[in-house]
């Protein structure tokens, strides 16, 4: 089992924000943070107040209940040794067990969408003269960057009743504190506060933070409540009239019941689908991802379809729909005063398939699509095609065999996208084998209403079955046409042929071919949390995901296991099996199960983005990913339904 230290929790906002931190209550992170809100739905990310320290004073003295890790690897105060229990549902609670044996109960919680972040301290049993204190630690900063002690930060508290408001910096929206307890106005800065998963990543770690005073209250009363918002969503969050403990006391009570998910991927899948500054849209990973192209498609699947949030999905795909161009999707969604980024040969295709399966699972529920929305997504589809077909943006055409070829020198337009300054990792130029497993499912779904292109779905898939087999080795080739040199074939054994099987609505191998492609990436790639991205025997291979930037990326697809991955090989491995119940009970034991056992891993109740290749498999990247999510939910709940 990891350690405190090494599981991470998770407060969603639903806008894009959120608070997080690790189980022992050291933040290792810049990222992680109390009030951390999207000003610009789900961007514009700004931390407003990173942390704080709290102690406990008791007729035996003053007992820490938070640590902080400082330069050069101090800890202090020592809270964390206090820690006797900690729990992640509903939503992180820890008990501590002070020196004298009095318990203190802390939980945090962050209602959905309301931009705000409650604290509450109690006694699960009566003592005499306990007081509670409370040193919050600000900043104001962007969520990437980090903050450091200087003179135009400014302390001031505006106190009025229950509220104290402070505003560190123009341009921000002040922060503002609702308490049942007293505020003494204390200003000081606390410097040097050490990021070790920042260090350890290879980026600067060292951070100042201001303290502008202590809240205090009488632990012997009732417990102790602490909201947090940003200016603007105070009037979300408190009623008029409403005391600071009745406040908590309504949003407990309705967190409680909105949290009543069927299972704990479903709960994962709420924290990725928030609110646009119009519309809906999924968060790709947390703490770092807003949302992309490629990952909300290959995510909404499991996310919205297969938890029946379909009204959810018909939102983000309509809202996506309306940026295409020249057949293109951005990989990643225009924000304000920002040019889309068309820089994915996949995203588009992604888009085509999620919207085919939206269609499944509507007429699945015997609802119909809007007259309108089907409009909207029918004329999205067929320019996607068409772009596509006539050729668009970075080489991506049709080719005269029928494949789909894609790339130019120094883009990398392939999830295998790791890019370190004008070095492109894995550049895959010409035609990978899921980009055509991808092109010809979308050719198959659009021949429903174009003849002409089932003749192309036609010809593709004679010249993919043709192109791709390397019998040598029993496997599909990784990219034919390499660089654009027809004829060639790139060997490389890698995970994406898997989708030629599994994953997709279409296989484009079954009998024996299929089994072989199967078999071959079971014994060379699977791992517990996934599939390795490149063979072990490689010379290529990272058996590790760690080191700085470059070292990070030039691992990223060369052999680092990545979750989502698990979804399409299993599908396969049941299509060439047969959809059995004994097949899925075999499957839901050998491969789904050691997958959930990640949940209690790293992002408590979510998937990591990745692991090592080599056992043990520690994970890596985003701790909550939404793909990864995605695709154990499409397991459960669709691929191995009964």
């Amino acid at each position: 089992m990891p350690s405190l230290l090494e599981r991470e929790w998770l407060e969603a906002d639903g806008r894009g924000g959120f608070a997080s931190g690790t189980a022992a209550g050291i933040r290792s992170r810049r990222y992680h943070a109390l009030l951390l809100v999207a000003t610009t739905p789900p961007t514009g990310r700004m931390v407003l107040v990173n942390g704080f320290d709290a102690w406990v004073t008791t007729p035996a003295g003053t007992f820490a209940l938070s640590s902080q890790f400082y330069t050069p690897g101090i800890t202090h105060p020592d809270g964390t040794r206090r820690i006797e229990k900690f729990e992640a549902e509903p939503w992180p609670t820890w008990t501590y067990r002070l020196d004298d044996d009095i318990l203190v109960e802390q939980e945090i919680f962050v209602p959905k969408g309301l931009g705000v972040a409650t604290v509450c301290w109690r006694l699960p049993r009566s003592a005499p003269s306990v007081t509670l204190s409370v040193r919050p630690f600000l900043s104001g900063r962007d969520y990437h960057a980090l903050h450091h002690e200087n003179p135009e930060f400014r302390f001031d508290a505006d106190e009025t009743n229950e509220r104290v408001a402070w505003h560190p910096y123009d341009g921000l929206p002040r922060i503002i504190a609702v308490s049942n307890g007293g505020y003494t106005h204390q200003p000081d800065w606390y410097r040097s506060f050490q990021y070790e998963q920042e260090r350890a990543r290879g980026l600067d770690f060292a951070e100042d933070l201001a303290s502008p005073g202590v809240f205090q209250w009488n632990l012997a009363g009732d417990e102790a409540v602490w909201i947090l918002t940003a200016e603007g969503h105070e009037g979300d969050t408190l009623r008029a009239n409403e005391s600071a403990a009745a406040c908590v006391k309504r949003l407990r009570a309705a967190e409680r019941k909105r949290r009543n998910f069927p299972s704990r991927l479903f709960r994962a899948a709420d924290a990725y689908l928030v609110q646009r500054q119009e519309g809906k849209t999924i968060v790709a990973g947390y703490p770092w991802f807003t949302d992309w192209g490629r990952d909300t498609f290959i995510a909404l699947r499991g996310l919205c379809l297969a938890t029946g949030r379909l009204d959810e999905a018909r939102e983000i795909l309509v809202q996506w729909a309306g940026t295409v161009s020249e057949g293109m999707l951005p990989n990643r969604f225009a924000d304000a005063g920002e040019n889309p980024e068309y820089n994915a040969v996949d995203a588009s295709l992604w888009f085509v398939v999620a919207v085919h399966e939206f269609r499944e699972a509507m007429k699945g529920t015997k609802r119909r699509i809007a007259p309108s929305d089907n409009q909207v997504l029918r004329a999205a589809v067929s320019a996607i095609l068409d772009g596509y077909t006539k050729g668009t943006r970075y080489g991506i055409r049709r080719d005269t065999d029928g494949l789909l070829a894609a790339g130019e020198p120094g883009v990398q337009l392939t999830w295998m996208d790791a890019k370190v300054g004008d070095w492109v990792v894995t550049p895959r130029t010409g035609k990978p084998v899921e980009v055509q497993a991808l092109w010809l499912n979308a050719l198959k779904i659009g021949s429903a209403v174009s003849a002409g292109l089932a003749a192309a779905f036609q010809q593709g898939c004679e010249s993919f079955r043709t192109r791709f087999w390397n019998e040598a080795g029993g496997y599909l080739y990784d990219v034919v046409d390499p660089d654009h040199r027809s004829g060639t074939a790139d060997a490389t054994f890698r995970p994406n042929q898997i989708l030629a099987v599994g994953g997709l609505p279409f296989p484009l191998l079954e009998g024996e071919l299929a089994r072989r492609v199967v078999d071959t990436v079971e014994a060379r790639l699977l791992t517990p949390l996934g599939l390795r991205s490149l063979a072990p025997d490689d010379p290529a291979y990272a058996p590790h995901y760690r080191g700085g930037v470059r070292e990070r990326d030039s691992a990223y697809h060369q052999g680092t296991v990545w979750p989502w991955l698990l979804g399409p090989f299993v599908e396969a491995w049941l299509r060439v099996r047969g959809h059995t119940t004994e097949a899925k009970r075999e499957a839901r034991a050998r491969f789904l199960a050691p997958l959930l056992q990640h949940l209690d891993d790293a992002g408590l109740g979510h998937i990591s983005e990745v692991a090592d290749g080599d056992p043990p498999h520690a994970p890596g990247g985003c701790f909550f990913q939404a793909w990864s999510v995605g695709e154990a939910l499409r397991l459960d709940q669709v691929v191995l339904a009964d």
